[in-house]
């Protein structure tokens, strides 16, 4: 039912309950596993041209934190990705390039509280992503100040 699973992370603390669930999800269905970071270039854009370069490599080595934290806590192997573009479009595209079955994100991430609902890019990669996806809040204490725990898929 599920072959292929990619799990999206920010590497923030939000995220790793999301992770833990779509590990869990792939064990289960003996699922192969994609983990990606996306550089936001919006992000990159939007900074000082003088620094750019420093601020791309810098996300470029979260990204490469984020990812082998996946592959570290995954019981199998993991294939990982940094790719940079705008998150949901990138995210997106990585799950048809790997012929995804589901996308796995948590609902809120580097951008947290200024983000209403289940968060700003978890909620363009709903509407725009090809597979389902299971987005994962949260349990109260965790991380970063959501209140509760919710999974959908969509």
């Amino acid at each position: 039912m599920f072959d292929t699973i990619v799990i999206a992370t920010d590497g923030s603390e939000s995220v790793q309950r999301a992770v833990d669930v779509a590990l869990d999800f792939a064990e289960q269905f003996d699922a192969d596993v994609y983990a990606l970071f996306v550089v936001d270039e919006g992000q990159i854009e939007s900074s000082p041209e003088s620094v750019r370069e420093e601020l791309r490599a810098g996300l470029e080595d979260d990204g490469e934190d984020a990812v082998a934290d996946v592959a570290t806590r995954a019981e199998s192997a993991v294939t990982t990705a940094v790719r940079e573009g705008r998150p949901a479009a990138a995210i997106s595209d990585y799950a048809r390039e790997v012929d995804a079955d589901v996308v796995a994100t948590g609902t809120r991430g580097r951008h947290g509280e200024n983000r209403y609902l289940i968060g700003g890019v978890a909620e363009s990669v709903v509407r725009r992503c090809p597979v389902p996806v299971l987005t994962v809040r949260q349990l109260e204490g965790e991380g970063e100040g959501d209140t509760d725990a919710a999974e959908s898929a969509a």
